[in-house]
């Protein structure tokens, strides 16, 4: 008993911690709603996802059932079921489905990785994210402008961290390096991430990600998901979302050079 109750107080206190997790419900996967328009591809997989593996799970349980209640020896006869080596059907059957079920998995994540890792090159902001331990330097440039690098320090609370204000409805893109070790660029509410490895070229493809935020004005927490060091659980930081007038008048006070 001192040992359940140990337990519940040591998980009360963790989720106590974690202050910047998002809420999520049923209804999404558990997953939190998102606020890009690559959200809602990642949320059409994961539902399409969790369907088929809960109506293979359903199948498989019916069948289990089936088999156990018509095929077992019968108290009242001394025979056992009749006995088979094969039966080509049932396992062509059990040998097809798999294949295909794997094939239309293998086609539905493809076709959404490619949306996913698709940078057009086009967008009206382009952010650099430089990731150090522990925290965040972001260097905006919007339609030419570049705006004076926020940097951060590690902190225990996101709302602390360096912020990236972005406007709604507007295509993003995004740069991401590092000079020590590997972080990972994650915002849940994007329901997306990803990795920032060092070394890789300036040029190169892989460093680059774009997204369209939809219009839900909020501020919205963000982390490195890659275990980095000493200080990882503080490499916190937040992205605000504002609409468009908001976001003007930011881009005229921070611009680079002007005065603050």
């Amino acid at each position: 008993m001192p040992r359940a109750a140990a337990l519940a107080l040591l998980l009360a206190t963790a989720t106590a911690c974690a202050n910047d997790v998002p809420e999520a419900n049923w209804s999404r996967g558990l997953l939190p709603e998102h606020v890009t328009q690559e959200g809602g591809v990642v949320q059409t997989l994961w539902n399409g996802a969790w369907i088929a593996a809960l109506a293979t799970g359903a199948v498989v349980i019916v069948l289990i059932v089936w088999a156990a209640i018509f095929h077992r020896k019968r108290k009242t006869s001394p025979d056992l079921p009749p006995q088979v080596r094969y039966n080509l059907p049932i396992e062509m059957l059990y040998t097809l489905i798999p294949l295909v079920m794997v094939s239309v998995f293998f086609y539905f994540t493809a076709r959404d990785s490619e949306v996913l890792t698709r940078v057009d090159g086009d967008a009206p902001v382009k952010v650099k994210v430089e990731a150090y331990q522990w925290s965040w330097r972001f260097t905006t440039n919007y339609e030419g402008k570049t705006l004076e690098p926020v940097a951060g320090v590690p902190v225990s609370d996101y709302h602390q961290g360096p912020q990236l204000v972005l406007p709604v409805n507007k295509k993003v893109e995004f740069d991401l390096s590092t000079d020590d070790v590997i972080h990972s660029f994650w915002v849940p509410d994007f329901l997306f991430k990803r990795d920032i490895i060092p070394g890789i070229p300036e040029d190169n493809p892989g460093r680059k990600f774009q997204i369209t935020t939809l219009n839900r004005p909020g501020v919205y927490a963000g982390r490195c998901a890659e275990l980095c060091g000493v200080d990882h659980s503080r490499m916190l930081f937040s992205v605000k979302l504002v609409p468009q007038a908001e976001f003007d008048q930011y881009i005229a006070t921070h611009q680079a050079g002007s005065a603050q």
